[in-house]
């Protein structure tokens, strides 16, 4: 009998793979999304000093009180905007991209190009 295995546990076993290999450091910091059913989560973390130096959803209803819908990727664009505007703001340009074991297509895509366009190096 095959056991089926969920989406999400592919995913962690895809981040798993990757945990170790990425890493942010203070002129280099990591930069984390997560997306859940309902919002999108972006963080810019130094881990060597294990510490979160800028953290950005679509919680905050100040920035995306407009959106239709906070998961879809009109909301992948925009945080990725945000995120990459206020990265740089804080005299930061190059990031490591974490991809937190989500495939590279869909809003995960246009979230790093939105941030991309916006300046933000990765």
């Amino acid at each position: 009998m095959i056991k089926k295995i969920s989406r999400n546990t592919n995913r962690l076993l895809r981040k798993s793979r990757t945990k170790g290999k990425i890493v942010g450091t203070e002129s280099r910091p990591r930069l984390v999304i997560f997306k859940s059913l309902k919002n999108i989560y972006a963080q810019v973390i130094d881990d060597q000093k294990q510490h979160t130096l800028l953290s950005l959803s679509t919680l905050n209803d100040e920035y995306f009180a407009k959106l239709k819908s906070k998961k879809n990727k009109d909301a992948a664009k925009k945080i990725g905007e945000m995120i990459a505007e206020k990265t740089i703001e804080q005299g930061i340009k190059n990031v490591v991209f974490d991809r937190n074991g989500y495939k590279y297509h869909g809003n995960i895509k246009l979230f790093a190009d939105a941030a991309r366009s916006k300046g933000l190096i990765f």
